[in-house]
């Protein structure tokens, strides 16, 4: 029975898996997103989300306990910045994983850990600033006031509306007419 044997220790020495898990959390922070085995994503799982939930709050305090578990004042910087203002209001539930298929080589399972809020495909805001697209055709909004098209239409009669057209062609033909009277007179 493995009871009370929550920590995998991942085939390595404490030093060596605490440094493995330091080097980890700060790929993710400054990529968003890394490809590695299933057992070292689940393990960093459980590190890099209490790190995730004290960065929603930006605290001196906060600031030294991330830097504290990742030594990199570059990633501390990234996951108060450009990281907590994104996950502010989700309650957990920071990262996800993705099963990829296993390792040509020896044959290990292997995955891809991101961050949840800066994958594009996911994510409910690219949902939610699309536009519902209806089968209505809808009116075109016209760029004139509705004072100024009265004002056309009563001051124009059908009559007067079919001349233009007709002018329209008169000059058509009259220009065509003209360009072979200079051809006739050369």
């Amino acid at each position: 029975m493995r009871h009370n044997k929550k920590v995998n220790h991942l085939g390595r020495t404490a030093s060596h898996r605490k440094a493995l898990m330091k080097n980890l959390m700060i790929s993710l922070i400054m990529h968003k997103r890394i490809f590695t085995t299933v057992a070292k994503a689940k393990a960093l799982r459980r590190h890099i989300e209490p790190l995730l939930t004290r960065s929603k709050e930006d605290t001196m305090h906060n600031r030294r306990m991330a830097f504290a578990a990742l030594n990199m004042k570059e990633a501390v910087t990234e996951l108060f910045n450009i990281i907590a203002p994104k996950i502010a209001n989700r309650p957990g539930g920071y990262t996800r994983i993705i099963k990829t298929g296993r390792r040509l080589g020896d044959g290990a399972e292997m995955c891809m850990i991101e961050l949840v809020d800066f994958n594009a495909l996911y994510t409910r805001e690219e949902k939610a600033q699309t536009r519902k697209r209806t089968r209505r055709g809808g009116r075109k909004k016209s760029t004139s006031t509705p004072e100024n098209t009265q004002v056309v239409a009563t001051t124009t009669s059908s009559a007067d509306a079919a001349s233009p057209s007709d002018n329209q062609q008169d000059d058509t033909t009259s220009a065509s007419s003209g360009s072979q009277q200079e051809k006739t007179s050369e």
